[in-house]
């Protein structure tokens, strides 16, 4: 089950995936849509064993620039988004979670979280979305202190520069300079397809559990 915003861009790249895929429509800043998509996935497919949360948005913006502040609106609509619709998200896959049958290591689900390289090396107009993403990293040991009894593990991944809608909006030139002068080596933005790989060895490794991993080519801001 693929989550989402915008329908229409799931439909188009998500539903050629597969017969066995399925859409909704989700904010994940509103708890009952929330709430709707995940009862949904489970009426779909009879159980809910994995959550990833990769929604968020950038929201750029200086803290004061030109005699103006950072509008609290901005602020809000980005920590509304970023931190608290990944844990609403988080609070619902859990309870659905929760009820299904363990494995034998006592395992009933797992959930990644998307935070950030920015929560470490935030730049210029990235005070909330890199406060958004540090605050993933910092709920991931409690919420995983929470989850274990439930036998439910929860692993944040912070990439680096990837390809993404969200980066798509970026100057060619600036995202050329990160390129050549602070990611390490491969010198590329990261793959979908990394993203992914990462995700599915969080999932099939059971001894990985309340931390943050890393995937950023070795960039260094």
């Amino acid at each position: 089950m693929a989550v989402d915003l915008d329908e229409e861009r799931l439909a188009s790249e998500v539903l050629p995936m597969g017969e066995r895929v399925r859409i909704q429509k989700v904010d994940v800043s509103d708890e009952a849509s929330v709430k709707a998509g995940v009862d949904a996935a489970v009426a779909e497919f009879g159980a809910l064993h994995v959550a990833v949360n990769c929604a968020g948005i950038l929201g750029p913006c200086k803290t004061l620039s030109k005699g103006e502040l950072f509008p609290m609106d901005l602020w809000n609509r980005v920590i509304a988004i970023n931190l608290t619709g990944t844990f609403n998200v988080v609070r619902y896959a859990s309870l659905a979670m929760s009820q299904n049958e363990p494995n034998v290591d006592g395992e009933r689900g797992v959930i990644v979280n998307t935070s950030s390289g920015a929560a470490w090396q935030g730049q210029v107009g990235q005070a909330a979305y890199s406060a958004s993403k540090a605050a993933v990293i910092g709920m991931t040991l409690p919420v995983a202190r929470d989850l274990a009894q439930h036998g439910i593990r929860v692993v944040a991944v912070a990439p680096g520069l990837f390809e993404t809608a969200m980066s798509a909006g970026m100057p060619t030139k600036v995202s050329q300079n990160i390129i050549d002068n602070v990611i390490l080596f491969p010198h590329r933005m990261g793959q979908a397809q990394e993203f992914g790989g990462l995700v599915r060895h969080v999932v099939e490794n059971a001894y990985l559990n309340a931390t943050t991993i890393s995937l950023d080519a070795g960039v260094r801001c």
